[in-house]
């Protein structure tokens, strides 16, 4: 998943971290102490993955752990070490945080080092195969782990888990409800089709009396390769074929998304390729009245234009029946594991990754940050969950969404220049796609990557 699956929130830290490099969130000295309290009367946390804090970790002698992560913006991260340090005072987790361009060439490195690196870090799964060398599986039953994040299914490697998801973001449409009031439009009017949302983007669309265009009804410019990628299912196509190892993008049902976005300027003049550039910009400024972004879209809105009231609505299907899936989704990772850990250290990791797994509150929160539908079940049917919009529109359909794998960055970087390609060079959609294809493979062929759609539940090896 690209960059952009990150919240806004983090940006600007995280600049500043690649900048000076990594950065201990804590510079203090920790001389150590002693822990002899076992039983420290708390109660054990955990629907079927428990947490026991009745116990002594590393025999209650001093050890101390390095946790890289990313930028801790909101102090989540460092409020769920410091609980964990209360319950085991011997325990020093020094968190570390990185850049994102940074943190993909230090941290496999840093691994490498054994026990003298990281002992758990930040995953992202577009970096699975990057990491996976380094990385220790989950010391939790596996049927434990699927009762509680069901979605660990799809992360199945020689019956071990090495990282699960907290939480699954998807896409969605945007809108502009001051716009949609102004139109006459109602909840009513949520179209459940393309061409139902053609035609409610034509209300919304603002002319001058030139036919100079002033407000486009829906704006996906900039996004058009990311939209690509979320509507095959809703045409009955995989993205990839039946061994899950070469992509099918010159085909009929990638030619006719094309089409239909592609219409949705030049026959239904609900937009421009040329206005608003950056559908994102454009939505946020009030100069387009619905787009299309993913879930953490949210939280750029709310930093970066919060005067923007908004409302979300699922992914429309072509025909409005139930689709094969209404959209892809991307797993937000749970934390990694250092294989080359001391001993001592994994004791440590597999003690806290079970603190983290079963603390409802953080999850939550992590969850409603990202706008993300939740991976622990616990949280599926929590009010505050969702009445996040994100969130609400997914749970409706939540079995009807598909993981595809880790996406390949070689399917959204040649994705993107054949849109541009199509769009702004007006070369023929098959040929574009064919040359796409044919690119994309050559590169998938290099990776050993395997998708991961033959683990959804209503899988069919379509349209091949």
């Amino acid at each position: 998943m690209r960059k952009s699956l990150l919240t806004v929130l983090t940006a600007c830290l995280f600049l500043i971290t690649a900048l000076n490099g990594c950065r201990k969130t804590d510079k203090t000295v920790w001389n150590g102490q002693v822990d002899t309290q076992a039983d420290k009367g708390l109660p054990v946390v955990g629907r079927n993955i428990k947490f026991n804090p009745n116990k002594l970790i590393n025999d209650g002698q001093p050890i101390q752990i390095n946790f890289w992560w990313l930028a801790d913006s909101d102090g989540s991260v460092q409020k769920l070490i410091d609980d964990y340090q209360r319950i085991h005072p011997n325990v020093r987790i020094q968190l570390i945080e990185n850049g994102w361009d940074s943190i993909w060439t230090k941290l496999p490195l840093a691994l490498q080092k054994k026990e003298k690196g990281p002992t758990l870090f930040f995953v992202h799964n577009s970096y699975e195969s990057l990491l996976l060398p380094y990385m220790a599986p989950y010391d939790i039953p596996l049927d434990e782990l699927l009762a509680d994040y069901p979605t660990s299914a799809t992360h199945i490697i020689n019956d071990n888990v090495y990282y699960t998801d907290y939480g699954l973001m998807t896409g969605v449409v945007y809108y502009n409800k001051k716009y949609w009031r102004e139109a006459g439009l109602t909840d009513a009017d949520i179209p459940r089709t393309w061409d139902e949302l053609a035609a409610v983007a034509k209300k919304l669309t603002v002319h001058d009396e030139n036919g100079k265009l002033l407000r486009a009804g829906f704006n996906w410019n900039a996004d058009g390769s990311f939209i690509l990628l979320d509507l095959f299912y809703i045409r009955n196509q995989n993205i990839f074929n039946r061994e899950g190892t070469l992509a099918m993008i010159d085909s009929p049902a990638c030619s006719a998304n094309i089409q239909m976005l592609i219409d949705l300027y030049d026959v239904h003049q609900v937009g421009d390729k040329n206005f608003g550039p950056d559908c994102v910009q454009s939505f946020g400024q009030g100069q387009s009245a619905m787009t299309y972004r993913w879930g953490n879209f949210c939280g750029d809105l709310m930093v970066n234009y919060p005067d923007i009231e908004y409302g979300v609505f699922e992914t429309p299907t072509i025909d409005g029946t139930v689709p094969y899936a209404y959209n892809r989704y991307n797993g937000e990772a749970t934390i990694g594991i250092n294989a080359g850990a001391t001993p001592e250290q994994m004791e440590v990791a597999q003690d806290f990754l079970r603190f983290y797994l079963t603390n409802e509150e953080y999850m939550k929160q992590s969850c409603l940050r990202m706008s993300v539908y939740p991976g622990y079940t616990v949280l599926q049917d929590d009010p505050e969950m969702l009445a996040s919009p994100v969130v609400k529109v997914m749970s409706r359909n939540i079995d009807r969404y598909i993981w595809p794998g880790a996406m390949p960055a070689t399917l959204e970087n040649n994705l993107r220049i054949a849109v541009e390609d199509i769009v702004y060079n007006g070369r023929s959609i098959e040929k574009v796609l064919a040359e796409t294809e044919a690119t994309i493979n050559i590169d998938l062929e290099n990776t050993g990557f395997v998708a991961a759609e033959n683990k959804y539940a209503y899988y069919v090896p379509a349209h091949e």
